[in-house]
């Protein structure tokens, strides 16, 4: 499952690239021959969210590489990090630019419209290249959150991808920063004043700080050590009470390592007639049933532990409460 859903991420990415890299320059030509500070503003959100398509891109590849001695855990992570330095790119590239050409527009009153049309005519193709982005983005993010069993809204706040996430904010913001253009450019020319041009550098500039904290966050959740699904952890909790050797379930850990890569700890108080060797043969038989019916677990770890234990009795409780001695949800 993990390389198709590679693929995919890949083609949104290159899709976005594209239509960025080709509207950034519509958009600069454009801002530089009309004067236009909304224009220019969106030209460098286009090239801001260009450099973001190049870190994504770098981020599947690398977060592909198998684990080694120095990583045994693979490279997964490196996903979250590339991630993370792309929410700082639209920052610094979108966001920063956009703010300062706003405000020298409003504070200096520099801007005559001059061929309005051109701006215009630039705005709509790039509504409409934008637009094949963001069908592409939403298409993968439909495909992700049935795959994981969630509404799209549901897996967009906390995606197990965050290259789908960046993708789909900043196509989403990019078609809100064109219709903020358009409004910016249009009052500047019905009324002229410069400042309506300015204003709206400043809101696409806003738009993009909001997206791009959007994205920090989510990127640092997964860099720090999210945990897995909840709808993956609660069908593993009622796979492993199911099992006839463990009489309770003591503790549960799973942290993301990658997308679609899970590693799985879990503490089962056994059955106490088992023999030593009995107990192996059960960890293997439960940790290959784990993976056969799970597949995103990347590395399972199997504790037989006394659920009596007051050290981890009390580690427990202090990180969940009283919720795994409650009874498990149907499998």
């Amino acid at each position: 499952m993990a390389e198709p859903q590679a693929a995919e991420s890949r083609r949104t990415v290159l899709v976005a690239l594209a239509v960025n890299a080709g509207i950034a320059v519509l958009k600069a030509l454009a801002g530089l021959f009309t004067g236009s500070a909304a224009l220019l503003a969106e030209a460098a959100h286009s090239i801001g969210d260009s450099v973001t398509e190049v870190l994504l891109l770098t981020a599947l590849r690398r977060s592909r590489r198998p684990a080694d001695r120095a990583h045994p855990f693979g490279h997964g992570k490196e996903r979250y990090f590339w991630s993370l330095l792309a929410a700082v790119g639209i920052l610094v590239f979108g966001a920063a630019y956009s703010v300062y050409q706003g405000l020298h527009t409003i504070l200096t009153h520099r801007g005559e419209p001059t061929a309005p049309w051109v701006n215009y005519l630039v705005l709509g193709l790039s509504f409409v290249l934008e637009a094949v982005s963001f069908r592409q983005s939403v298409r993968q993010l439909r495909a992700e959150a049935l795959r994981e069993g969630a509404t799209p809204r549901a897996y967009l706040r906390d995606p197990e991808d965050p290259t789908v996430k960046s993708v789909v904010l900043e196509d989403t913001a990019a078609l809100i920063g064109l219709l903020l253009a358009f409004a910016g450019v249009g009052l500047h020319q019905l009324t002229g004043d410069v400042v309506w041009d300015g204003a709206a550098a400043l809101a696409i500039g806003a738009l993009l700080v909001v997206v791009a904290f959007q994205l920090a966050s989510t990127n640092m959740g997964l860099l720090i050590g999210k945990q897995a699904n909840i709808q993956l952890v609660r069908r593993i909790r009622a796979f492993l009470d199911a099992q006839p050797e463990v009489e309770k379930l003591v503790d549960l850990l799973t942290m993301m390592v990658g997308t679609g890569r899970v590693l799985l700890c879990a503490r089962l108080d056994f059955d106490d007639n088992l023999s030593a060797a009995q107990l192996e043969l059960v960890c293997v038989r439960i940790d290959a049933d784990l993976r056969a019916q799970f597949v995103a677990l990347d590395e399972v770890f199997l504790e037989p532990v006394p659920r009596s234990d007051p050290g981890l009795r009390a580690r427990v409780l202090a990180r969940y409460g009283d919720i795994l001695d409650r009874p498990p949800p149907p499998i």
